[in-house]
C-alpha cells in the first residue's frame, strides 16, 4: 500500500492496491469463515496458489494490515493467520461480492440449461 494517502486517485484505487493481488481476496475470504489458519491449511483451500504466490500474498496481507501472522517457536514451527481489525471490516465486501457471484453462477446455469438442445 502506497505511504500517502495523497497517491491516490480515489478510494477504489486504495483498496485495490490491497486487495488486488491474485489470491489475497480467497485468503481474507477463507480466513473470514474459519477464524484462524495455518499455512499448510490455506495451501489445502488453495490449490491453485503456489507455495510462493500463497507466502508473498499473505506477507503483502500483513504488511498492509489486512493479517496477523503468529510464530510460534516451536519444532516443527507453527504459523497461525487471522484477521486484524482492518481484515474484518472488509468482510461486509467479501460477502456481497459472495453473494453477486452466487447471482452471476445461477444466471449462467439458467443460462446454459437455455442453450441444451434436446432431441427426443
Amino acid at each position: 500500500m502506497k505511504t500517502c494517502p495523497d497517491a491516490y486517485h480515489c478510494p477504489v484505487e486504495a483498496t485495490i492496491d490491497i486487495v488486488g493481488g491474485k489470491h489475497k481476496v480467497l485468503i481474507l475470504w477463507h480466513l473470514s469463515k474459519h477464524g484462524v489458519l495455518r499455512f499448510g491449511e490455506l495451501q489445502r483451500l488453495m490449490p491453485q496458489a503456489t507455495p510462493k504466490m500463497l507466502t508473498q500474498q499473505l506477507r503483502e496481507l500483513e504488511a498492509d494490515g489486512m493479517l496477523h501472522r503468529e510464530l510460534y517457536h516451536q519444532v516443527p514451527p507453527k504459523t497461525e493467520y487471522s484477521l486484524t481489525e482492518r481484515g474484518r471490516s472488509f468482510t461486509p465486501v467479501l460477502n456481497a461480492m459472495c453473494e453477486w457471484g452466487g447471482s452471476v453462477l445461477e444466471e449462467m446455469g439458467a443460462e446454459a440449461g437455455r442453450k441444451v438442445v434436446r432431441k427426443d
